[in-house]
């Protein structure tokens, strides 16, 4: 199967979600909404209705996708120092990593190629700081202080311009870009729903923790090759500076996370450990299922196919 369509067949398919296509718009619709700040409403019943249909929707496909990573997993080692060093080792072997994709946006894209790939990468962004925020509720004291060192740094310490997400939007705004669900390939929504499932579902709490690390672990190679083909083509140090800074911070955030959140979680309950884990694959395999997906648009007329003359 085409790398990109890894997880289309996975999920409870309907008459209405007939494939992984409207599956995810269904589910990336009904995140925006339900996420959304609103007032009470005589609709509540209806309201509730959705929910309960929906997060057995979600649910039928997260733990699809658990069964499919399942092999992945089932080795990891259970103690602190080796699930660390397990952890740390999928920065180089994890799925999709070094994706040729990075190198190519790095120095041969185009303006409108650059412009594609992030209008695809920020319909699909769950908004780190706030999955953070969801996520470290109710967890063990030490993890949740370094869940709060995370956040209050994505909140730019206070400052409003440092804020991250604002910094994206900043972005996007100056580069004319349009995001919307409905416009966006399903492989970026499946992403964003999966870090929303995480931090939204209590049973996913330590799922959360472990692809938020992974996040971290793995992004600082990949936003610097976005930066570096965002100035090779003209664009503005303002508007490339959430990913500048990403390159640089987030080294410092995954160390963080991994000696402050995942050693004493999987310290104090080493059963923890095959969670996180699953996390961090899920996740992995959402970026690289995208990856594939991005490269089969951007190279179709970048590397088309040449055939010989009969």
């Amino acid at each position: 199967m085409y790398g990109g369509d890894r997880l289309s067949r996975l999920g409870a398919f309907s008459p209405r979600f007939p494939d992984a296509e409207a599956l995810h718009r269904g589910l990336a619709h009904w995140n925006h909404d339900r996420l959304a700040p609103s007032a009470p409403s005589d609709d509540w019943r209806e309201d509730l209705d959705r929910e309960i249909l929906m997060r057995r929707i979600e649910g039928a496909f997260i733990e699809a996708f658990r069964s499919h990573v399942a092999p992945l997993v089932e080795d990891v080692p259970q103690d602190a120092e080796g699930f660390i060093t397990w952890f740390e080792a999928l920065k180089d072997h994890g799925p999709g990593q070094w994706d040729p994709l990075f190198d190519w946006l790095e120095g041969e894209a185009s303006l409108e190629d650059l412009k594609w790939f992030l209008t695809q990468e920020a319909a699909g962004e769950a908004g780190f700081d706030d999955l953070v925020a969801m996520t470290q509720v109710k967890v063990p004291d030490r993890a949740k202080l370094e869940l709060a060192r995370n956040y209050w740094d994505e909140m730019g310490r206070g400052s409003a311009r440092g804020m991250h997400g604002p910094m994206l939007s900043r972005t996007t705004a100056t580069l004319g870009l349009t995001p919307t669900i409905d416009t966006t390939l399903w492989q970026s929504l499946c992403l964003a729903n999966t870090m929303t499932a995480f931090a939204t579902t209590r049973r996913y709490v330590w799922q959360s923790i472990g692809a938020l690390g992974v996040v971290e672990l793995t992004a600082p190679t990949r936003v610097a090759c976005v930066d570096a083909g965002l100035k090779r083509v003209g664009v503005s140090p303002e508007a490339r500076k959430y990913f500048a800074l990403h390159a640089q911070l987030d080294i410092e955030h995954s160390k963080a996370w991994n000696a402050e959140a995942l050693v004493p979680l999987v310290s104090e309950d080493p059963s923890r450990a095959r969670f996180i884990a699953e996390g961090a694959v899920m996740r992995l395999i959402c970026g690289e299922q995208c990856f594939d997906t991005y490269r089969a648009h951007l190279w179709a007329h970048a590397h088309p196919l040449v055939y010989a003359a009969e």
